[in-house]
């Protein structure tokens, strides 16, 4: 099951304001949180009081807690690979290693004795598979991308599948940032621009960001990676299933009531012998092979990708199978137009053709 976090940077707040923030998080239902050490300079001291309070209230909440950390990080606390102890007294649940060790000491360090799960850069080429191979316990590995403040320095689509290809293949469990465009958000470093995996996803709708990773269907956990995203957005995350693929549709002016019915109501999945030219949910038509769908007329000549058309009257034993248009067909009056997916929505549209016969469902917009 997936699993939705937010994140928190303390040395950038106030203990008051990250109270109120995971409390609202929590009450939408996220479970992560994720915190970073690599831009804290303060003393080992005011960490583990400082820190120590927030872990208390992020537990008292329900919440995991990954804090991200390297072999610097591990000095000015006093820590090692080999004793995770300060960590554990901060009740810390993953620790992700933005700069690892070596691959020695990063295959001892997923034996530590307190359950630590460490959490690898999911967005290098990390050699996961060579410490497993050597005796990394991989019951005790996750992975998690990186985000990007700077414009357009986000990872590229290609580059993303790739990676996460590699963290599939080993079985492992995979996380990626999604970035607010609330106001005045922040992350831990003074470069910002928001926080996404990927960089094309900066600026998207937060909703758009999410259900487009759920689509890509690689990655497991989606953290908000600036501070602090409004409610607004944390409802709209909240409200998406996680069960499936959703996407988005403008309706038609003149759609119908029955015709709203097999879009919002129905189950759809693309089938398995499908088309170059839509995916095909052919679940309506049995409930559908009695009744009338009439045609109604429609001024395009082509329907085209990103079009959404449901089968009518005149082509009555598909009548009620619904169609997302891959490319361009003829408008021969047997589908009536029901609505379009929106261009901001069309990577999700890309992905569902990447998986035409699996299990989605439509949003209105």
């Amino acid at each position: 099951m997936h699993k939705l976090g937010i994140s928190i940077y303390p040395e950038h707040s106030t203990q008051e304001k990250d109270f109120a923030y995971m409390e609202l998080a929590a009450k939408y239902g996220f479970k992560r949180i994720f915190t970073c050490l690599l831009s804290v300079d303060k003393p080992k001291e005011y960490i583990l009081k400082e820190f120590g309070a927030f872990m208390n209230k992020a537990h008292e909440l329900g919440f995991e807690v990954s804090v991200d950390t390297a072999p610097h990080v591990f000095d000015h606390l006093g820590a090692k690979p080999t004793d995770l102890k300060v960590f554990h007294d901060l009740k810390v649940d993953i620790i992700r290693l933005d700069g690892h060790f070596d691959d020695f000491l990063d295959s001892i360090i997923t034996h530590n004795p307190y359950g630590i799960k460490i959490e690898f850069n999911g967005s290098s080429d990390t050699n996961v598979e060579g410490l497993i191979k050597h005796g990394a316990d991989a019951h005790n590995i996750i992975i998690c991308h990186n985000f990007y403040p700077e414009r357009y320095s986000g990872l590229g689509w290609n580059t993303f599948v790739n990676f996460n290809k590699k963290w599939n293949s080993l079985g492992l469990r995979t996380a990626a940032f999604v970035s607010s465009n609330a106001k005045n958000t922040y992350g831990p470093w003074p470069v910002y621009a928001g926080l996404p995996t990927l960089e094309m996803h900066r600026g998207l709708p937060i909703d758009v960001q999410v259900r487009h990773l759920l689509a890509c269907e690689t990655i497991d956990d989606i953290l908000i990676g600036n501070a602090i995203a409004d409610e607004e957005e944390l409802k709209a995350i909240s409200e998406i299933d996680l069960t499936k693929t959703t996407i988005g549709i403008t309706l038609d002016e003149g759609i119908t009531k029955e015709e709203k019915n097999i879009l919002f109501e129905m189950i759809h999945a693309g089938r398995t012998d499908h088309s170059d030219y839509f995916i095909r949910s052919s679940f309506p038509r049995m409930k559908y092979r009695e009744k009338s769908i009439p045609h109604r007329p429609c001024e395009k000549k082509m329907f085209t990708r990103g079009d959404v058309v449901i089968v009518n009257d005149n082509l009555g034993h598909y009548r009620g199978e619904c169609e997302i248009i891959l490319q361009d067909i003829e408008n021969d009056g047997e589908r009536n137009l029901v609505g379009r997916i929106p261009d901001n929505e069309m990577i999700i549209l890309d992905c569902m053709e990447e998986h035409p016969d699996h299990i989605f469902g439509f949003v209105k917009k």
